[in-house]
């Protein structure tokens, strides 16, 4: 008992009496099951995490069966000596490299968790109250964590100590967390965290805990400003166009001011309607010139604005679903926002007419930079070409795996990947099928023949018929062998004038005669990268696969791009996306099929 309550008080100091003896019953009853959970707890955390400096691996030997063998490990600390019962893990500066070790929800008895000052990346998990129920102590400071901070945290009501400092966390801090009764210290300087921070009822809490983020405000920190009326208004606007064809309706502030810098930052995070008569100006009435490409969505036209900057504006095919089921798929999409999606700004509405209003790419289409270089032009070095496939793998990944709804592509191809000013590649046309088609799309089924560009079909489709989130990996493994072999998806160059097939069949060919090696683009050859490109090419290679079940995930296809590209640390600000399911994704039911878009050569 002596020793169970001295390190129960030194873990949670700031307890009140009744707290403390509440959650030492709680936990004691546990503790006669947790010996063999507390082992596989650590098993996990050491499998799941990378370890260069070894200090895991040198001192973490379950060759032992001894009892509270485990507490002599480095960073363990039991809740007697001579019992595996974790009490506390601290791994602080150990250089640990990896995501959120899940594993940890084994030790269940645990109350303090130490991982600050490593490489640890991507979501603190959602359910983090459920990993760690008893917690009085999380420090996750000085690493990588990116997304948004959990509101479940509001649930570990024994939190003393919450420290997530120097990350590179987004969005509010949720409000929920004003809950925790006993919290006296707590931290999210140095995130990119915005809005108005909790309401603490812990005096010890001060400004300097909020330190280095871009908007927070409340308590402690500058008022927060409340919005004024105006910025509300409901505008309706109806406009002759053509001898009065249709009318417009726009409902929305006015793009005279949207199309400043600061109201487009503020228009990315509410979608709104916006006036036609200013988008026909921008578009020259969305004259042939301004055309980027067009496929069966419909067109992207390039818009110039009267200061100069332009915008992407495109003109959906007809639509068959209602102003509401529109504006309701507008709600859905408007709501999607990742750093390698093209950014839905607006939208209009006028009858049958749809306008989607997006980020202007001025690099263009990845497409026309590969195969399409002008004369006396510079060919995509190997960097820039490794970046943009960890990138649009990355945008790929967060549409299978974490966006909500989850979304199939559909039609993956380098000409829906556009080109930022920087080469970081955003993915366009997704979730388009429910506003062109009025078959039900979760049932991700084809209509019409209509399988998406030549050479990127996955071979299956012409079998089932149905899009499947293995079909999209097929269809981007396409786009990874462009890159690496600088050739097109149904034209290989180098392949003899006897061999008709395409692509991904010239590649299955070299692979077995053991010539796969020949296929990179030579331009690239010789230059130190050998060994990357030749990594890069097998993982295009797993990806167009005949089987679907032998292709990797999405997540995996990122994983493995993103281990070849690390020493160019294209991922060093990343939010490193983990699955949110165990089983296939193949199996969601929530699914959105992107149409085809056929980007013109520009």
């Amino acid at each position: 008992m002596y020793i169970y309550a001295k390190n129960l008080l030194l873990s949670s100091r700031f307890l009140d009496i009744s707290g403390g003896i509440l959650l030492w019953l709680l936990i004691h009853s546990s503790l006669s099951l947790a010996s063999v959970n507390d082992i596989n707890c650590l098993k996990s955390i050491q499998e799941s995490l990378e370890d260069p400096y070894g200090y895991l691996n040198s001192s973490w030997n379950f060759n032992n069966n001894t009892e509270g063998y485990i507490c002599k490990f480095i960073g363990v600390e039991c809740w007697h000596p001579d019992e595996n019962k974790v009490l506390n893990i601290r791994l602080s500066d150990m250089g640990l490299k990896g995501l959120f070790p899940q594993g940890i929800v084994n030790c269940s008895s645990l109350t303090g968790l130490d991982l600050s000052n490593n490489k640890l990346f991507g979501p603190i998990p959602t359910n983090i109250s459920r990993i760690m129920n008893y917690v009085t102590s999380l420090d996750l400071s000085s690493n990588n964590f990116s997304g948004s901070i959990p509101t479940l945290l509001s649930n570990c009501t024994y939190l003393n100590v919450l420290k997530l400092d120097h990350n590179r966390l987004t969005g509010q801090i949720p409000p929920e967390l004003g809950l925790l009764s006993r919290l006296k210290q707590f931290s999210v300087s140095n995130n990119l965290l915005t809005g108005q921070v909790p309401k603490f009822q812990s005096s010890e809490i001060k400004a300097d805990s909020y330190a280095n983020n871009p908007g927070l405000c409340g308590p402690l920190l500058d008022p927060c400003e409340v919005p004024q009326k105006k910025s509300r208004t409901v505008v309706i606007v109806a406009s002759a166009v053509g001898g009065a064809t249709f009318a417009a309706l726009a409902v929305g502030v006015g793009l005279t001011f949207f199309f400043r810098r600061v109201a487009v930052s503020m228009f990315e995070k509410s979608i709104t309607k916006m006036r036609l008569s200013d988008l026909m100006k921008a578009t020259n009435s969305f004259s042939k010139d301004n055309i980027i490409g067009t496929g069966r969505t419909g067109t992207m036209f390039k818009a110039v604005l009267d200061d100069g900057s332009s915008l992407m504006v495109k003109r959906l095919q007809e639509s068959q679903h209602s102003e509401k089921e529109f504006l309701s798929e507008m709600a859905t999409l408007g709501k999607i926002e990742h750093r390698n999606l093209v950014p839905l700004l607006g939208f209009c509405v006028a009858k049958k007419e749809r306008l989607l209003v997006y980020r202007y790419m001025p690099n263009g289409i990845l497409h026309n930079r590969l195969h399409f270089v002008e004369e006396g032009g510079k060919a995509l070095e190997w960097p820039t070409r490794l970046k943009i496939g960890i990138g649009a793998a990355r945008g790929l990944a967060y549409l299978h795996h974490t966006c909500n709804p989850r979304i199939i592509h559909r039609n993956i191809s380098s000409k829906c990947i556009l080109l930022n000013a920087d080469f970081e590649p955003k993915i366009s046309d997704f979730g388009l099928a429910r506003l062109m088609n009025p078959v039900d799309t979760h049932l991700s089924t084809f209509v019409n023949g209509e399988f998406g560009d030549l050479g990127y079909v996955a071979p299956e489709y012409a079998r089932t018929l149905v899009a499947t989130p293995k079909g999209d990996i097929y269809s981007f493994g396409i786009v990874l062998l462009e890159l690496v072999t600088g050739e097109k998806p149904t034209h290989v160059s180098k392949a003899p004038e006897i061999f008709k097939g395409n692509l991904a069949e010239w590649i299955s060919q070299l692979s077995g005669n053991s010539e796969l090696h020949e296929a990179i683009d030579k331009s690239l050859v010789g230059k130190g990268v050998d060994g990357e490109l030749f990594q890069f090419l097998k993982v295009a290679c797993s990806c167009v696969v005949a089987t679907p079940k032998e292709r990797p995930t999405m997540f995996e296809v990122y994983q493995l791009l993103r281990a070849i590209g690390e020493k160019y640390h294209f991922t060093a600000d990343d939010d490193i996306l983990m699955p949110t399911e165990t089983g296939d994704v193949d199996d969601l039911e929530e699914l959105i099929v992107a149409r085809e878009v056929a980007m013109k050569e520009m």
